[in-house]
């Protein structure tokens, strides 16, 4: 019997590399209700951050799946992540995550996925958001912390919960990845068999 393996890759990418010119040439890659929701966006930094996931994704699932980026069909889910058109790929998992320049999405062909980052900012009075965001355990764990490195633990825990909401399932396993400016946390509906690649790309219309 083969031994079933559960891996999973998280693409990277910065806003910064790519120009409004080059990011509306991907418009067409959307489906009609992706377009409605690009629309809605009020601040254009909200509709940048919205495509560029979209494309992003894409082409993650395209190489995991060997498939072209335009076959893949995305539906809208109010209040949810988007929904793949492909019965057959109903194992296949994908989560999406942004904050500032910074757009991530994680996949797996094999376990469902919960992904979140969170730029660290040392300027946030995180104590104060930590008191209303976290509950009293999780508290008096960071106050436990070592000073130095209060900010990180902080973040690891906030991308931990956002990533434990964004999976919904009550058995997971979630890891944290090292990163010079973000929180990367993704949690897995099964356990996976090695360390979750990171991977920064660029996009390609290909």
């Amino acid at each position: 019997m083969k031994t079933q393996t559960d891996e999973a890759s998280i693409y990277l990418l910065s806003l910064h590399t790519l120009t409004d010119s080059v990011l509306v040439n991907f418009l067409p890659w959307l489906s009609e209700s992706e377009v409605q929701r690009y629309q809605r966006f009020i601040r254009p930094e909200r509709q940048r951050q919205f495509l560029a996931g979209r494309i992003l994704l894409r082409q993650a699932l395209a190489r995991l799946l060997d498939m072209s980026a335009t076959e893949l069909e995305l539906i809208e889910q109010a209040g949810n992540a988007p929904r793949l058109v492909r019965p057959e790929l109903s194992d296949a998992g994908f989560s999406l995550s942004h904050s500032g320049p910074w757009v991530a999405c994680a996949v797996s062909a094999s376990t469902k996925l919960g992904l979140d980052i969170e730029m660290l900012n040392p300027e946030r009075d995180f104590s104060a958001l930590a008191l209303q965001a976290f509950n009293a355990d999780e508290n008096a764990w960071l106050a436990q912390q070592d000073a130095g490195n209060r900010l990180h633990d902080f973040y690891q825990l906030w991308t931990t919960k956002e990533a434990q909401i964004k999976l919904n399932q009550k058995s997971m396993q979630c890891v944290h990845l090292p990163h010079p400016e973000l929180s990367i946390t993704l949690c897995s509906s099964r356990r996976l068999t090695s360390a979750p690649q990171l991977l920064q790309i660029s996009l390609s219309a290909k």
